[in-house]
């Protein structure tokens, strides 16, 4: 059994994967060049695939080359960069590691949004530059009374739940916008839930998005979404690039309809340093005056998080392998629907 890992997250020696894989899987490493690898031989070989990274994309043209494999497995939660459908036509089950780095991602919301609200990082570089009699801390518009403040929850799954549960902790006022959770749900959180995203917009002094990205998410914060804001509001973002409009975030700072924004993603990664948002924001301009918090899709990150997704992504991928274990499958209903007769609780010979 040849298991193709991809961008894996190590620099030294892959010891986890290797002790979970066991003698009878053989793993091959590669790294991606572009968002593909450069020798097709290396997909058409492969028995199954670990994704580590999403900068490493699986589109149609890639999945229809791996002839061969019996599963796609995901490193993370998101997976807006694999053509599931593609992936169910072959009849490959594509799964996630959804709980390695929950709760580094909600406390990097919520850092993003304190950082923000309390002026941290703004008062750091203000008081390094010059004294504390040449500037008034109130020039700071983005500061705030944490308990007086709304905020707007996109999507409350394992992160948005965690999030909000963090964000209630300072007092805050937390609703949701997810239309997928079952009814009654919010009752057993005490969150205030809105039946669409326009009416969550309206009374969100924060908005801090949690969703995936898919077809019904991107864009879904666009110019439009971002004008229904009340005045100064926080925008928080450490899910995916790609369900915010980056265009409309610089107009809407630039106008001074959106107070500040802390991204952690962006639809172009690295970042397009010469983007007009991005190149305001390193030279430093005056309209800015630090309203916009940038991290480089770090939300994750933690020592205990690397080790905790190279565990359980090989363990979820290993365990389909060896049993048909698809208990994080998530294209499950689209692999019965593309092949109704066959189960997909077993692996593809």
């Amino acid at each position: 059994m040849k298991i193709l890992v991809i961008d894996p997250l190590f620099e030294q020696e892959p010891d986890i994967e290797l002790a979970i894989a066991g003698p009878d899987m053989e793993l091959y490493f590669r790294r991606s060049v572009d968002g593909k690898l450069e020798n097709d031989a290396d997909y058409t070989s492969a028995d199954a695939v670990l994704n580590c990274r999403s900068a490493h994309r699986m589109p149609a043209s890639i999945i229809d080359k791996l002839v061969r494999c019996r599963a796609i497995q995901q490193g993370g939660v998101g997976y807006g960069h694999l053509d599931l459908v593609a992936a169910a036509r072959h009849g490959i089950p594509v799964l996630n590691t959804p709980n390695y780095g929950t709760t580094e991602v909600a406390d990097h919301s919520v850092a993003l949004a304190l950082n923000l609200l309390r002026g941290i990082q703004a008062y750091d570089r203000r008081l390094r530059r010059e004294s504390t009699d040449s500037w008034d801390a109130r020039s700071l518009k983005t500061v705030r009374r944490l308990p007086e403040l709304r905020v707007g929850i996109v999507g409350l799954g394992r992160i948005g739940t965690a999030a909000a549960l963090r964000f209630k902790a300072f007092g805050m006022q937390v609703g949701f916008y997810d239309p997928y959770l079952p009814v009654g749900h919010e009752l057993a959180l005490g969150f205030e839930r809105f039946e669409t995203l326009d009416a969550l917009l309206r009374r969100s002094d924060v908005l801090s998005v949690h969703a995936l990205l898919n077809a019904e998410t991107r864009h879904m914060i666009d110019a439009k979404a971002l004008a229904l804001l009340p005045p100064g509001a926080i925008l928080v973002n450490t899910s995916r690039g790609g369900i915010v409009d980056f265009h409309a975030v610089r107009e809407a700072l630039e106008s001074g309809a959106l107070g500040a924004a802390g991204l952690d993603v962006f639809e172009t990664e690295p970042l397009d340093r010469s983007d007009p948002l991005i190149a305001a924001w390193i030279n430093g301009a005056e309209w800015l005056d630090e309203r916009l918090i940038l991290t480089p899709h770090a939300a994750f990150y933690s020592d205990s998080s690397l080790d905790a997704i190279r565990q359980l992504s090989m363990k979820y991928l290993t365990d389909y392998l060896r049993s048909g274990d698809m208990r994080t499958c998530v294209n499950e209903a689209l692999l019965k629907q593309y092949a109704p007769a066959a189960s997909t609780a077993v692996a593809k010979t």
